[in-house]
């Protein structure tokens, strides 16, 4: 099996980062490496340190090459990146990477303040842009237009003045629209989000690839979190967006079960705030990938209630993977996932939540039912070798279009499946992978 030479270009990634798209970053190269390719990760360590992140020591090798960019005056080079729409401090440094490293897959995931539209024309090989976020066609990631609501048509400069940043004004020149069609093959997470992009203006093509996990060991798996009554599972960052705030009145009404929020975040303490005086609503921080497990494992179903629209939402085949069922707002990409799998129920309305949450506790049938469905259709769709093997099967494509016969060959004869060689450390990598560390 070819070995392949795959440069990914990100503005974070661990241990530079803060949330779950690096984790998604960081888990498809180490995916890659596991089958055998040279992966090099280039981001930008500036971006993480000027919004308040820690120096990170590095973890347990890996296999990925990183390369962190730091500039003697991070902020300077990040506004420039910023305003600019190009890597004026590391364009240099850039330019020596991709001509050291010789890619034949150049791979950019959220370019903002790595390179904006800039770095996407630059090097040769196969380009892919993936789309975690929708900075293609929102200058806030987010299409949460003000800080307060869902956005259906565009303020962009009263927006962003909105979120205190700066105007990009390259928005408005075409700029990233002709960068685009450098791109070989640009890639959405979920129907949903395609579908955004493309009435938001996108006009090149995009593919619908998922997010993937790698199964657990069944066998190895902890036991239930023990907790003294039962229980509804919140998982992921404590942000005003993620919609935690809309849950807590269900719970005033709901006394049948606790509601136990694992995760941090910038929001903590308002939460904490509003949730005051019900002690049927506990915040348990942060936890490791075994505890996190054992929770899932316990709960009666995961409540995903984010108000914004998300490109995709892992957490629901992080719980997928281990049979809990999901009770997610019908919203953004929830709809497509939830109701593909059969592993759970949406809501929009507080009481449609209540009625859920009852359903699920009170009849035993239906979460044993949904749990099965949901493992099921975890390791169908969302499992890593077939999702690996849609991306191998995409960049075949991709490279035929362009023309690069020898790459579209090597891909169509395995070059993103699982080889006998590599199964050892696929499993090594595997049982490091969780989303513990993206809360």
């Amino acid at each position: 099996m070819q070995s392949l030479r795959i440069l990914m270009f990100t503005t974070f990634y661990p241990p530079y980062s803060f949330g779950g798209d690096a984790i998604g970053i960081q888990r498809m190269a180490r995916a890659l490496v596991a089958r055998g390719h040279d992966v090099t990760v280039v981001h930008d360590e500036d971006s993480y340190l000027i919004l308040g992140g820690k120096p990170q020591s590095e973890g347990d090798p890996d296999g990925v090459r990183r390369i962190g960019l730091r500039s003697r005056n991070g902020m300077m080079s990040n506004l420039l990146t910023q305003q600019l729409g190009r890597p004026v401090i590391h364009a240099t440094r850039i330019r020596e990477i991709l001509a050291e490293r010789q890619p034949d897959i150049i791979w950019h995931n959220n370019t903002s303040l790595i390179g904006g539209p800039g770095l996407l024309s630059m090097g040769e090989g196969l380009k892919v842009y993936e789309a975690h976020e929708h900075w293609l066609v929102c200058p806030t990631h987010v299409l949460w237009r003000h800080e307060r609501e869902l956005c259906d048509k565009r303020q962009c400069l009263r927006c962003v003045l909105t979120y205190k940043r700066p105007p990009q004004l390259w928005r408005y020149t075409g700029a990233l629209d002709r960068a685009l069609d450098h791109m070989d093959l640009i890639i959405a997470k979920s129907e949903f989000s395609r579908a955004k992009h493309r009435e938001f203006g996108l006009r090149q093509e995009m593919q619908v690839l998922p997010y993937f996990l790698p199964d657990l060991d069944q066998s190895a798996l902890p036991e239930p979190a023990a907790h003294d009554r039962p229980y509804f599972l919140f998982v992921g960052r404590l942000e005003k967006i993620k919609g935690l705030q809309d849950v807590f009145p269900a719970f005033e009404r709901y006394p049948d079960a606790d509601l136990l929020i694992l995760g941090d975040g910038d929001y903590a303490d308002a939460l904490k705030s509003q949730a005051a005086g019900n002690d049927r609503i506990k915040f348990l921080g942060r936890k490791t990938l075994e505890e996190l497990n054992a929770y899932y494992r316990g709960a009666i179903g995961l409540i995903v209630p984010s108000v914004c629209y998300e490109t995709f939402g892992i957490i629901l085949i992080e719980s997928f993977r281990l049979g809990t069922p999901v009770i997610a707002r019908r919203l953004g990409p929830f709809p497509e996932i939830v109701e593909r799998a059969g592993g759970g129920s949406l809501f929009e309305t507080e009481d449609e939540l209540i009625a859920a949450m009852r359903n699920l506790q009170h009849q035993p049938g239906r979460r044993v039912g949904q749990g099965t469905a949901a493992r099921k259709a975890f390791l169908d769709i969302w499992h890593e070798t077939s999702v690996l093997e849609a991306y191998g099967a995409a960049l075949a494509r991709a490279a035929h279009g362009k023309g690069d016969r020898a790459l579209a060959q090597a891909l169509e004869a395995g070059a993103f499946e699982v080889g006998t060689t590599h199964q050892a450390s696929v499993r090594v990598l595997s049982d490091q992978e969780g989303f513990s560390n993206e809360i």
